[in-house]
């Protein structure tokens, strides 16, 4: 992570050495925070934040859920995250907007701790690797399964879900590939560690339906994309094997962007390189967040 100059917490910018909380914030013993990953890209006309309305009203939803009360209203958290990119005189960065629950009482139940809220910013590049963006990576199928919707609620950003994130992507790295796909408490393919994934059969793209995964925002601008130039997408369970036999298949997320898979559980995936429509996608995705296709404009908030 390369360090930046400041952070907002709860209303103000704070030198990043001096953003820090006490060691009995409720959040960092009982995992009960939740966030959003949103990306800033480099474009002609400066600093474009890519749907960065959808985030945080994701962000409120998600607090929502788990009834959090965040102190500020969805405008004073865009116009933070705006202010702390220009603060750090940043023309692309990945950002952090976190709401957690701080110092005070101790136990499941607290009544009385206040929620806090932080915004970091930092230039971080593509999750998955440039040459994982460009040639696609391997991935194996984890043996660490998504949680029931019952028990783990989907549509919602919680820190401590990713527990079981970082053990599918531990496995995987350990086995010698490069990302985890996560199947749901019913055996049909989930997410991976921290992505949306499709596939594509015959020309037509498939994707899971929103019953055990988060419901992704760079997922629905694929498929805004895919419908816009005429690909038919379809929302469906399907199995791993249903991956193998694919004709391609590429994961989706805000630090992902949209990588290529190439092969599951080394079962080659089409030719074993990235496909066509994957390729389109791609390129019709990346134009869009460097504001270059004016098809998609108002998916970009200048700073």
């Amino acid at each position: 992570m390369l360090k930046t100059e400041k952070i907002w917490m709860d209303g103000k910018l704070v030198d990043w050495d001096e953003a820090n909380v006490h060691i009995l914030t409720h959040t960092l013993h009982y995992g009960l925070g939740v966030f959003e990953g949103i990306r800033c890209y480099e474009t002609d006309k400066g600093p474009a934040v890519f749907r960065l309305e959808e985030h945080v009203k994701r962000l409120f939803k998600s607090s929502h859920i788990f009834l959090l009360k965040i102190p500020f209203s969805e405008e004073e958290i865009s116009e933070a995250i705006k202010e702390t990119i220009n603060a750090n005189g940043l023309r692309e960065c990945y950002i952090r907007p976190l709401v957690y629950i701080g110092d005070g009482g101790m136990g499941l139940y607290v009544k009385d701790n206040p929620t806090r809220v932080s915004i970091a910013v930092w230039p971080w590049g593509s999750y998955l690797g440039d040459d994982g963006i460009k040639n696609g990576i391997k991935v194996k199928t984890s043996s660490f399964a998504r949680g029931n919707v019952n028990s783990n609620m989907a549509r919602a950003k919680v820190c401590g879900y990713y527990v079981t994130s970082q053990l599918a992507k531990k496995e995987a790295m350990s086995c010698g590939f490069d990302e985890a796909l996560l199947l749901d408490s019913e055996g049909y393919v989930s997410e991976g560690s921290g992505e949306n994934v499709f596939i594509v059969r015959n020309g037509i793209i498939k994707t899971t339906p929103l019953t055990s995964i988060l419901e992704g925002i760079t997922r629905e601008s694929i498929m805004h994309i895919a419908k816009d130039e005429g690909i038919p997408v379809s929302e469906e369970r399907f199995t791993r094997d249903e991956v193998y036999i694919s004709d391609e298949a590429f994961f989706s997320g805000t630090a992902a962007e949209i990588t290529p898979i190439i092969s599951l559980d080394d079962r080659e995936i089409g030719s074993g390189k990235p496909g066509e429509i994957t390729k389109r996608v791609q390129n019709i995705f990346f134009d869009t967040v460097k504001g270059k296709n004016g098809r998609y404009s108002d998916w970009l908030t200048y700073c």
